[in-house]
């Protein structure tokens, strides 16, 4: 046995175990390290499937989300559009209710005359590039030219 002892704590054999027990808890550490690495690598791949999946289950209905807000942008400025137009009406509206301002437009547009007056339509030659058959029109009373354009579209049409 005194000669185990002395094995026992020789420099050689110290040295041996002081190397095995440190590569035991290298080994122990490794294999540790590697098992939280597959587990982190199993977390990881579990919330990249968890977020993953979220954002395919999310995505219709964002697209529509989106979808709907730009169609009812849509529908907010063609509403303000539509309120611009019933004013502008209600405004013409208001004027043709002045006695005054139908008797103008009349005038102006239908080149009416009161009794007694003279009316004059001035063609400026150089913009007016008129043709014999223009010109025979003009001669004309405006509702044989109404039927003529009645008669030509039903010719057409034919």
């Amino acid at each position: 046995m005194a000669v185990k002892d002395r094995d026992r704590f020789s420099t050689a054999t110290r040295i041996r175990l002081i190397g095995e027990q440190t590569a035991a808890r290298v080994y122990r550490s490794q294999t540790k390290r590697q098992a939280r690495r597959s587990r982190l690598t199993g977390r990881a791949a579990l919330l990249a499937l968890v977020v993953c999946s979220l954002i395919v289950a999310l995505a219709y209905p964002m697209r529509q989300y989106v979808s709907q807000r730009a169609d009812i942008a849509d529908l907010q400025q063609e509403q303000a559009e539509t309120r611009q137009r019933v004013e502008r009406l209600r405004d013409l509206k208001a004027r043709w209710q002045d006695d005054a301002y139908a008797e103008q437009e009349i005038r102006r547009r239908l080149h009416y005359v009161l009794p007694g007056e003279t009316g004059y339509i001035v063609i400026d030659p150089g913009t007016a590039k008129q043709s014999r058959a223009d010109l025979e029109a003009a001669d004309r009373p405006w509702y044989a030219n109404v039927w003529d354009g009645v008669d030509k579209a039903d010719a057409a049409a034919r």
